[in-house]
């Protein structure tokens, strides 16, 4: 070897993940590769490509490993994607998924399974190393991938959601790469994502109960003066005879002292406005949105709604 620093840098670089091609152009021979690999202190990875460490590879130098044995241009995405940017659907296990460029010759093995792309130069998140897909691309990706259209839209709003993505970018990422199913669906979770959605369980609301069940579509996010100060109250129906306030209380983050004081405030304002309301809980929507559309449905024929609660899937 004539540089041995020049392939510490390769190492450090590339996360002690190298390929052969590599290993010859620094002028190390098969013969030392085999003694090293069976000497332990070299792991093979996919074809033509190892780990120059001893003990298991990390998840880590599996994504580097199938960067380098694709050669070309290529982006991990899907779920191995997620599992880098921290996207709910992550996973760190083979197969490791990567995007190439339509057209190119690239080809999977065990362990690796390649996806190709027409809009490969605009998904390609910039500044991120390893190279992965967008955030919003990447969980538009999971949602074409889930096994329903009800699914998808769930993939996509929870996602999006925790991932704080506005509805506009996942709409922009539809239409520049338009997916080859749910497409419609997806992009009604977008609408829902830019009319005001902002949680995991909004989302569900949104989808499972008001969608899923015909109900119709309210305002999202509406600005009430509670004691002074703006307050926004999650959806608002606007009725013949009177608003009717749904709230959607996700204990996780009103378990505090202060935001049940706000709470409070709050179901008074709405009393003296004469706002009907309901407040439903993490459980309910989760587990029994029927049950939920049966009680909204009701109350906004009360106030004058005319419309036909519709049965959906899970409907007893």
């Amino acid at each position: 070897m004539e540089d041995p620093e020049a392939w510490q840098r390769l190492r450090h670089d590339q996360g002690n993940v190298v390929s052969l091609e590599q290993v010859f152009a620094h002028e190390m021979t098969i013969d030392a590769v085999r003694a090293n690999v069976e000497a332990g202190r070299w792991i093979p990875m996919f074809r033509g490509v190892y780990a120059v460490v001893t003990g298991d590879p990390t998840p880590a130098m599996w994504r580097q490993a199938a960067l380098l044995f694709i050669r070309g241009p290529a982006v991990l995405s899907h779920a191995t994607a997620a599992a880098v940017l921290g996207l709910p659907g992550g996973s760190d296990a083979l197969p490791i998924h990567v995007t190439v460029p339509y057209g190119s010759s690239a080809r999977g093995c065990q362990g690796i399974e390649v996806h190709r792309s027409r809009a490969f130069p605009h998904i390609v998140l910039a500044h991120c190393d390893p190279p992965t897909t967008t955030k919003a691309q990447t969980l538009i990706d999971l949602a074409v991938a889930a096994p329903s259209t009800r699914e998808g839209m769930r993939v996509l709003t929870a996602g999006a959601t925790q991932a704080h993505l506005p509805g506009e970018r996942i709409e922009k990422a539809l239409e520049v790469r338009r997916p080859r199913r749910y497409r419609k669906a997806l992009l009604a979770a977008a609408k829902m994502l830019t009319q005001g959605v902002e949680s995991v369980l909004e989302a569900w609301y949104a989808e499972d109960v008001e969608l899923a069940h015909g109900l119709p579509v309210g305002a999202r996010q509406v600005a009430r003066i509670v004691e002074g100060r703006r307050r926004a109250e999650d959806i608002e129906y606007s009725m013949p005879r009177g608003p009717l306030t749904v709230r959607l209380d996700g204990w996780r983050t009103h378990a505090n002292r202060r935001t049940a004081r706000v709470d409070r405030a709050r179901d008074n304002a709405a009393e003296l406005e004469g706002r009907s309301r309901l407040t439903f809980g993490y459980e309910e929507v989760k587990d029994t949105p029927c049950a939920v559309a049966q009680v909204v449905a009701t109350r906004l024929r009360q106030l004058g709604w005319t419309g036909q609660l519709r049965r959906c899937t899970r409907c007893p």
